[in-house]
């Protein structure tokens, strides 16, 4: 009864929130079954444009390594603030939300090249805090029940959160990098005189329909 009603629960769940998500943890379940290696998907130019692994552009960002810890902590910042930017600034705009993934997937990659990175699911978490914490400029986030500061300053301290552990934080720069170049592209600069939106969400995800501009800097 107890996992009805949790499979219930995850139902409710958006849609891409839920499928990413999910992909995550039957990725990391399959690697500690041993029924896949890491070596099977992290990210090789060599292995993706020579021997056709194509996979390896999208299982790069599926595993965050082995269960523990960092995956656990991971996951949490993936599921919360997925889930509250497809609940909240994306609501009724799927198409819109799969195309900043698809962004942000392109542009993390071509920058990982330039620092030899292998594995850019932490990238992509950190680029959907970003982009949520600019959004939500006046929400206070308690990190942990040890700090507790404005939103915009969220990424900066998972940054530095990494660093206390002793990882690189390459990874989350570059997140915060391409999380700050879309929310220019898409929130800062069409208000801009003379500015327009660039960022268009192509047809074959919108179905061919029409979208409005939401003006996030008057929420």
């Amino acid at each position: 009864m107890a996992w009805q009603g949790l499979a219930a629960e995850f139902l409710q769940v958006p849609a891409v929130t839920r499928t990413y998500t999910a992909a995550c943890v039957l990725t990391t379940a399959a690697v500690q079954l041993e029924l896949l290696s890491p070596f099977q998907l992290y990210f090789n130019p060599h292995l993706v444009f020579r021997k056709f692994q194509v996979w390896r552009l999208v299982t790069n960002f599926l595993f965050f390594g082995p269960l523990g810890f960092s995956f656990f902590f991971n996951m949490l910042f993936v599921f919360r603030y997925c889930r509250m930017l497809e609940e909240g600034s994306f609501r009724g705009r799927t198409a819109d939300f799969v195309f900043m993934f698809l962004f942000g997937g392109v542009l993390m990659t071509l920058l990982g090249l330039l620092g030899s990175l292998f594995f850019l699911g932490q990238a992509l978490t950190v680029m959907l805090v970003y982009v949520w914490s600019r959004r939500n400029p006046r929400v206070r986030v308690n990190f942990f029940g040890l700090l507790t500061f404005q939103a915009p300053f969220l990424p900066w301290a998972l940054m530095g959160f990494s660093l206390l552990l002793g990882n690189s934080i390459l990874v989350d720069l570059l997140g915060i990098a391409v999380g700050h170049i879309y929310y220019f592209l898409e929130d800062v600069f069409p208000n801009q005189p003379g500015g327009k939106r660039l960022l268009l969400t192509p047809n074959f995800l919108t179905g061919n329909r029409r979208k409005n501009k939401v003006d996030y800097t008057k929420i």
